[in-house]
């Protein structure tokens, strides 16, 4: 079971020494650090914390906004924490998973964590429904624009080939069909052809 330290500070400009000093008093017998926002998702330091740590063992803090900048990156720190059944020490907040308010604690941040997730599915819900109900797109981009669409549909009733109208328009022969069908043509049967989305 190992204790080792997590240590952050914003800028190149700042110190890590006084938070050094704590971890090292605390027990800490490995430190990790970066020197960068805490809004930036790529830290390595955390990332190799991360990667060092096993289950039963400690992470040090000096305060919990080490972990994040905002709430919701320190709420996703200490869930991966949890999850990986590593505990969490905050000298400043007097937080500490190994007591039994520091497991009440673990289990409010868990809850936060669920709520902020279900927050997130609710809004991206919310922005897809408000865009078909404008009429918009949703998901993935169409390969042809409308005007293309058209197009292939006018080409394909003149007579030319579908392998033809595919090279011109650099798509699959699924997105020419697809084209087709939304003009009121008859699809073929696509076995034995490529259907991958163009």
């Amino acid at each position: 079971m190992s204790t080792v330290g997590y240590a952050r500070v914003s800028t190149d400009h700042q110190s890590l020494l006084a938070q050094r000093d704590a971890l090292t008093a605390a027990g800490c017998e490995r430190i990790f650090t970066d020197q960068l926002s805490g809004v930036r998702e790529d830290r390595p330091g955390l990332a190799q914390l991360l990667d060092y740590v096993r289950g039963g063992d400690t992470v040090v803090v000096v305060a919990l906004d080490r972990l994040g900048r905002s709430l919701s990156g320190v709420i996703r720190t200490i869930e991966t924490l949890t999850e990986r059944a590593v505990l969490l020490r905050s000298l400043r907040e007097g937080i500490d998973y190994s007591t039994p308010t520091g497991r009440m604690l673990a289990g409010i941040f868990a809850a936060l964590a669920a709520y902020e997730r279900e927050l997130m599915h609710e809004r991206a819900a919310a922005a897809r429904q408000a865009a078909r109900l404008r009429g918009r797109h949703t998901g993935r981009p169409p390969r042809l624009t409308a005007a293309q669409a058209r197009q292939v549909r006018s080409l394909r009733a003149d007579g030319e080939p579908v392998s033809d109208l595919m090279r011109t328009f650099g798509v699959s022969r699924a997105t020419v069909y697809r084209a087709l069908q939304q003009g009121g043509a008859a699809q073929p049967p696509l076995s034995g052809v490529n259907t991958a989305a163009g």
